[in-house]
């Protein structure tokens, strides 16, 4: 079920009791690998931060054992999806992004700043790297990279530093970044495969959709909590006239009807979170993977562009020895064949790249849809099950109190 946090709870960052969620992810060879993370706040002040546990049980040969724990920070989680990013991107693949940094919601649990707010940005972080591991785990192709093994079962993992925005290395990958959206600007892919074509297209718009969905459900949970706000005012205004009332029958009836209301807060508090946690997360995650999606497709340009550009030179390396026959030059052109054999072995090799990524990117894809549609059905079908679980308690409220109300005299 999605977590709950109710503006009516005393429960503050640090009475909050280490949540843990067991994953059960069934992978190929119907082998079973279990997640479990806790969190734990390490340090004061502005040197504090968040360690998370990770315990992991799998009966995966790859492994040293079966079960294992080990504690990671959020620059860790960052550290191994950029290790991750820098391997299999170049190969096609579609990385799953780990959620963004959050300045603000971590300045405030550092401060000790103990609010409603607080606790759902530490327990929105703790599910949403939940959600990460499960599919890096989950992916096939990731599951057995080295730097993913150390990251579950390693003690002394060092820790990343290259994942501080501002640092020499953060500045450096910012700058490869933005030279490479450069570069994209100038490619002209002269696509053959109109598949490629239509994915790219039908991923852009639903990038587009998803953003705007996206924010209207913002909308939602900030008007579901504004409500949830307001119905607490009603309920207490209408105790104060219900004390104040001399008709005893009339007295009860605002009495309980306070009650109701009061119980109506709580409820649209649960549905805020309920709107935050199992949609507006959901959308948030599959933004941030269309983003990956999109690099795939991106590194498939790459890829034929150096196909293209070796194709180019492999052009002006024969034109150089055709003008070295025509001026009858024999000592460089020895030269120029050995540099025609070359290109020619990188025209070939830059195509089996092209054919490979571009076969990987197709099934990465594919893959990225199934997952897409079994994660929307779980989580509306959740959402809708809460909607309809508040409905049905509403009624019940309503019920109650409806004798009451009759019985005014």
């Amino acid at each position: 079920a999605c977590p709950i946090f109710s503006n009516k709870s005393n429960t503050t960052i640090k009475g909050v009791k280490p949540r843990s969620l067991k994953l059960m992810l069934v992978l190929p060879l119907s082998i079973i690998v279990q997640l479990i993370i806790v969190f734990h706040s390490t340090g004061d002040g502005m040197n504090a931060y968040m360690a998370y546990k990770v315990s992991t049980q799998t009966t995966l040969p790859m492994f040293r054992s079966k079960t294992f724990t080990v504690r990671r920070r959020f620059s860790d989680f960052l550290g191994l999806y950029e290790k991750l990013s820098d391997k299999h991107t170049l190969n096609g693949y579609i990385v799953p992004p780990p959620p963004e940094k959050s300045i603000m919601g971590m300045t405030k649990v550092k401060v000790g700043k103990e609010d409603n707010s607080s606790a759902e940005f530490v327990e929105r972080r703790r599910a949403a790297l939940e959600r990460y591991l499960q599919r890096v785990v989950f992916h096939p192709s990731l599951l057995q990279d080295p730097d993913v093994r150390e990251f579950l079962e390693r003690d002394d993992m060092p820790r990343a530093h290259n994942t501080q925005a501002l640092s020499g290395a953060g500045f450096l990958k910012m700058i490869n970044r933005a030279t490479d959206s450069l570069s994209k600007m100038t490619i002209k892919m002269n696509e053959s495969d109109v598949w490629f074509e239509e994915k790219l297209q039908e991923v852009e718009a639903e990038d587009q959709q998803l953003r705007k969905l996206h924010i209207m459900v913002d909308s939602l949970v900030g008007h579901r909590k504004e409500l949830s706000v307001n119905t607490g005012g009603f309920a207490k205004s209408v105790a104060m006239l219900g004390s104040s009332e001399d008709n005893t029958a009339l007295s009860r009836a605002l009495s309980q009807l306070a009650e109701v209301e009061d119980k109506m807060e709580q409820l649209h508090q649960e549905q805020a979170a309920s709107d935050s946690f199992c949609f507006a997360e959901l959308l948030a995650d599959y933004i941030r993977l269309l983003g990956s999606v999109r690099a795939s497709f991106d590194q498939r340009m790459k890829t034929w562009q150096r196909w293209q550009d070796a194709q180019n030179m492999l052009q002006k390396k024969r034109e150089t020895e055709a003008k070295l026959l025509w001026a009858n030059k024999p000592d460089k052109l020895q030269q120029a064949k050995d540099d025609i054999t070359e290109w020619e072995a990188k025209v070939t090799q830059y195509e089996r790249d092209f054919d490979r990524v571009s076969a990987t990117v197709r099934k990465e894809v594919l893959r990225f849809e199934k997952e897409k549609a079994r994660d929307f059905k779980k989580q509306i079908i959740k959402y809708l099950e809460s909607l309809l679980q508040s409905q049905q308690q509403l009624i019940k409220y309503w019920e109650a109190f409806l004798p009451e109300a009759k019985a005014i005299a």
